[in-house]
């Protein structure tokens, strides 16, 4: 019989980091309230609105975010989405979640998030690049090279950084400004491996973690059934990436719907089909299944790298995957977690498993400050080496959380996850340097 579950439900992106975020506290000693306070909590939220000429003459208001969750280990970093559902809730949660990010792999960021509030498949490029210029010149000096530095989300790109880039240049002439943005165009800055990071991260941090056992009886991806949700740039090359490690891709699905086939789809060409069609929905070869058919598919590894919440109470009980790795931000909510745990399922959390991106982007950040551009083997080597280096620091801190657990520490709570240690020694890297700077004045 399952165990019920101590919180109730949210489908509130910021109300699932402050859950994830509070359990996670149970396993820290020693720290002030008013300093967990400062640690949960935005730095700085920003709202804008400004007015645009649309192609038709008319003209509209549009209204963006940007959040500044920390700048405790350096500047905010983070990506910016366009969405006709960005809200403050969601880019603050994504920010924290950056912050976190961030902290678990050591990089010297905090954590930040931008939105703009619009439905860029109903956009031209024209009108794009005019909200893109007008959104940054609202900014203003809260973004920078040190201060804040955006990266491409939903529905943004490497052009959208170009744009970003280029206003932000332009009302800052004379200096190198080329790190104000990553996931930049490679002729402007950008990095060799920028756009596979996120994919190539989480696989990275999959083998890791299956090298070192957490997943009973799975050591390696050979033979691993594995089903991917959302099949856009983070999912697709993530299914490419597995696939060629011996993986066996087994369903993948898009906003329209999945495909799935037991005897294996070949990634590459499930997305040479979805560039031709528009989605991966009549594969040849294939079965038609739902995207709650995906997230419940008989599997080894499920891959949810779509948008947040994906997985709910209302399906987590259907999963019948042995580890779950987060590509997407957030696919879980925090009372699914507590459910797929107490089933057994391993979840490899996302502040971890897409942290990739942000890696590639710091690896981006230096080269620009530095005027070199890097080889796509020392991207890829330094990417691997950071990623593993990661997944054994959280996985030695859940091994130690795991027997003070079982020693009779923070009985009454569940046992730890995976998610608990990452945020863990998040939790302790940030209040470290927060200690260490002292608090001014």
């Amino acid at each position: 019989m399952d165990m019920p579950v101590k919180s109730a439900e949210s489908l509130d992106l910021f109300v699932n980091a402050k859950q994830q975020f509070e359990r996670a506290l149970t396993w820290v000693d020693g720290i002030k309230e008013g300093i967990i306070d400062f640690l949960i909590n935005p730095k700085r939220t920003l709202h804008v609105q400004f007015p645009v000429n649309m192609d038709d003459g008319s003209t509209r208001t549009f209204h963006g975010f940007r959040v500044m969750h920390s700048d405790v280990r350096g500047p905010g970093k983070g990506g910016i989405r366009y969405h006709p559902n960005v809200s403050e809730a969601e880019v603050s949660a994504l920010a924290a979640f950056m912050t976190w990010k961030t902290a678990v792999v050591d990089l010297p960021f905090g954590g930040g998030k931008g939105g703009i509030i619009c439905n860029p498949k109903e956009l031209s490029r024209r009108e794009l690049r005019h909200i893109t210029r007008r959104f940054v010149a609202e900014l203003g000096d809260n973004i920078g090279p040190y201060t804040d530095i955006p990266a491409p989300d939903v529905y943004t790109d490497a052009q959208t950084m170009a744009w970003i880039y280029d206003t932000y240049d332009r009302m800052h002439p004379g200096g190198n400004n080329l790190a104000v943005v990553t996931g930049k165009p490679l002729d402007i800055g950008g990095s060799r491996g920028r756009d596979e990071a996120t994919a190539r991260g989480s696989w990275n941090a999959t083998e890791q973690l299956l090298r070192r056992g957490v997943v009973h009886g799975m050591h390696t991806l050979e033979g691993a059934r594995v089903a991917v949700q959302g099949y856009g740039n983070a999912g697709s090359i993530a299914a490419r990436l597995f696939h060629d490690a011996g993986a066996i891709i087994v369903a993948v699905s898009d906003s329209r719907g999945g495909v799935a086939n037991d005897e294996g789809l070949d990634p590459r060409e499930v997305l040479a089909f979805k560039e031709e069609t528009g989605s991966v929905v009549k594969f040849p070869g294939s079965k038609a299944i739902s995207n709650e058919d995906v997230l419940a598919y008989d599997c080894d590894i499920l891959i949810p790298a779509a948008l947040e919440c994906a997985i709910t109470t209302a399906n987590a009980r259907d999963v019948k995957a042995k580890l779950i790795v987060e590509d997407a931000n957030g696919p879980l909510t925090a009372v699914s977690d507590e459910v797929l745990s107490k089933k057994g399922i391993v979840v490899l959390p996302d502040i971890l498993a897409n942290a990739g991106g942000v890696v590639v982007s710091y690896f981006e950040w230096v080269q620009n400050l530095e005027n070199q551009q890097w080889s796509l083997e020392k991207v890829e080597t330094l990417l691997n080496e950071r990623m593993c280096r990661a997944v054994d620091e959280v996985v030695d801190l859940y091994d130690d959380l795991s027997e003070r657990y079982e020693a009779g520490f923070n009985k009454g709570n569940p046992p730890p996850t995976l998610r608990d240690a990452a945020l863990v020694l998040a939790i302790n890297r940030i209040a470290t340097v927060v200690l260490q700077r002292d608090i001014w004045p």
